[in-house]
């Protein structure tokens, strides 16, 4: 691990994460494990967010930092990812919420990770849900929603996949700032993720890859 830069991205130092990310590619630097850095310093950020140190801003300013390096690492893995996509996924986050900090770094970490994600954005209606599913035919659907009011448009998503015949042919999970186990069976979920880490290895588990 890259201690140096997984500090200043963690105390949110922008321009200087940015420059270390590139002396490190200039040096050499394997890009998938500048990614894991990247990772790292997101999850010391999240704790520091649990904690109260960190405030909705901050998280927003993480978000953006690795934006700003995923366009730097995301050619040159792509580049070294040989074979194709090995999978399709769904993601949005559901009606009636807005919050999307967790979504994109799932989308993000799936993307580099080699599998094709269509994301739908935010509050995401329930028809759109299913006319996208239809179109795109994902192995996986994620639910991302951080307000407990989120819950029921889960549970209604995922009842609308029932309806139109496509719930047997996708797995489903669920993720976003409350959500636990018993959310999970409330909506009838298939599972859920607690990070963006978990999302990338439940994908792992019913596509492979």
């Amino acid at each position: 691990m890259n201690d140096k830069l997984v500090n200043l991205m963690a105390d949110l130092k922008e321009n200087e994460t940015i420059a270390q990310v590139k002396e490190l590619i200039q040096g050499g630097a394997d890009p998938v494990k500048i990614l894991d850095d990247a990772r790292s310093a997101m999850e010391l950020v999240g704790k520091r967010f649990e904690k109260c140190e960190y405030f909705i801003p901050d998280l927003m300013m993480a978000g953006e930092i690795l934006k700003g390096i995923s366009e730097i690492v995301k050619p040159l893995i792509q580049k070294g990812n040989v074979g194709g996509k090995k999978g399709k996924v769904i993601i949005g986050t559901v009606a009636g919420d807005i919050h999307d900090i967790g979504k994109d770094i799932v989308t993000f970490m799936l993307d580099v990770s080699g599998y094709e994600v269509l994301d739908l954005g935010i509050d995401v209606p329930v028809s759109t849900f299913v006319e996208k599913t239809k179109e795109f035919q994902p192995q996986v659907v994620g639910l991302s929603g951080f307000l407990t009011l989120a819950f029921d448009s889960m549970k209604a998503t995922i009842k609308a996949f029932e309806d139109a015949g496509l719930r047997n042919r996708i797995k489903i999970m669920i993720g976003g700032g409350q959500i636990d186990d018993e959310v999970k069976k409330y909506v009838r979920a298939d599972a859920y993720g607690k990070d963006a880490v978990a999302g990338v290895q439940l994908c792992r588990e019913w596509i492979g890859g």
